[in-house]
């Protein structure tokens, strides 16, 4: 048994960048900010993989200290502790504090506040809080995610797990080759918007109130307040990554052009120099979309990145249409989101690994082919049954308790086996009756 004690920081830095505990659910039963930290840093700990007997969080002299015991070694709690000093410090989370700010001085925080914003009750009025990534991976991950914004109901439950969003993305990874364990390393994602706020696929566009520009001017920009690449350049570049490594971790910019296009949205505007371009110059970011590119000019490490969907996109947007070689055939979604898994799945085996090739050997999995075009084809049967299987869990959702999948992948199986045309989700037997 190891313990540890570190001051994380200031209370006031840190009542800025944790949720009060009133927003919380009450089954939480936090009742104090030390309540609150407390719990999202026993989150991180389990997502690195740390098994922790106690976490006790005290209010001293106007700074919150922390103190662990684990059943890890000393030198995994100093390098967790280590870097979650880091993540909240002034050179990184806390440059979202200077963008809330600055969006407060021009009158622009949550413009819709005191009104409802979407269908959702538990959301209720709408509310936006300064949200970074609690509760995740500090030193363990092995990939990262770039997204949009938190969804409120996240901060409600006080963890991201139980989103529909990390749950499809889950299958998606298990289905890719992911080890049960290890399916936490690869949810770690920063957001463009490191906002919690109201939201549901229903009212994303109506309701859209954090467009790409807002996080090129509040989150991004000058180095009082760069928090994007300053939190991107930290968590691609966890404690033990090796010095020898040309790559940082591989970086998943998720957003599809159907569902929620912000955070590719922000890659192109901050990386348009280096991107590819159409015939008539513009900046491209498509899905299935790879190469390489420095975080900052004077990064020490290259990173490998991909174009992909939103996680949830299939979920919301998905059909069985007459053309699965594109979206939003439910076909084509599964077969994008699987190399998308895959791609990240293959850097942690080959760090080193062309983003190119890492792209070719996924797509020749998944599509049949390297360039992943046209209607998905995999060589292997297994393969093919699990797009069918899991357009079919995309396909069929049950809204109560709480919205999930109408069929288990073993039920979705073997619905596919039993399809007029084997392992086609929209074989007319098998397909929704009205998506």
């Amino acid at each position: 048994m190891a313990s540890i004690e570190y001051t994380l920081g200031f209370a006031k830095q840190l009542g800025e960048l944790f949720p009060p505990a009133k927003y919380a659910n009450a089954n939480l039963n936090f009742k104090t900010l030390e309540d609150v930290i407390e719990h999202y840093t026993k989150n991180s700990l389990a997502a690195d993989g740390i098994a922790a007997s106690k976490v006790e969080v005290t209010l001293k002299e106007n700074q919150y200290k922390i103190h662990i015991d684990g059943a890890a070694e000393n030198e995994v709690l100093q390098k967790f502790s280590e870097r979650h000093i880091q993540v909240f410090s002034k050179d990184y989370a806390q440059k979202a504090v200077r963008g809330m700010e600055l969006l407060k001085e021009m009158g622009v925080w949550n413009p819709m506040e005191g009104y409802h914003v979407n269908r959702n009750p538990g959301d209720g009025e709408s509310k936006w809080k300064l949200f970074p990534p609690l509760g995740l991976n500090i030193i363990g991950q092995k990939g990262m995610l770039l997204m949009h914004y938190p969804p409120w109901a996240v901060l409600q439950a006080g963890t991201f797990d139980n989103a529909m969003t990390m749950q499809r993305w889950s299958r998606i990874l298990s289905h890719a080759g992911v080890d049960k364990k290890d399916l936490g390393k690869y949810k770690t994602f920063i957001d463009v918007n490191p906002i919690a706020a109201p939201g549901s696929g229903e009212s994303e566009y109506p309701n859209d109130y954090f467009p790409i520009m807002m996080a090129s001017g509040f989150f991004d920009g000058p180095q009082d307040r760069d928090y994007i690449k300053s939190m991107l350049e930290l968590f691609l570049n966890p404690p033990d990554l090796s010095s020898n490594s040309k790559h940082t971790l591989p970086l998943l910019i998720c957003g599809s052009p159907l569902y929620d296009p912000q955070a590719p949205g922000w890659f192109k505007v901050a990386y348009k120099d280096i991107l590819p371009q159409d015939e008539n110059g513009i900046p491209q970011v498509n899905v299935l979309q790879v190469g390489k590119f420095k975080i900052r000019p004077n990064s020490k490490k290259e990173t490998p990145y991909l174009i992909g969907n939103h996680m949830i996109a299939a979920g919301v947007t998905g059909r069985c249409t007459k053309d699965p070689s594109k979206i939003p055939d439910m076909r084509q979604y599964e077969a994008q989101d699987l190399v998308a898994a895959t791609f990240l799945k293959l850097y942690a085996d080959t760090p080193d690994l062309d983003p190119k090739t890492a792209k070719e050997r996924a797509c020749m999995r998944w599509f049949g082919n390297k360039a992943g075009e046209g209607a998905p084809q995999p060589k292997d049967k297994t393969d093919a049954e699990t797009i069918c299987a899991l357009a079919q869990m995309d396909l069929f959702f049950d809204p109560t308790p709480i919205p999930h999948p109408k069929y288990t992948f073993e039920e979705a199986v073997k619905r596919c086996k039993e399809a007029s045309q084997k392992n086609n989700p929209c074989a007319d037997n098998i397909k929704p009756a009205n998506r």
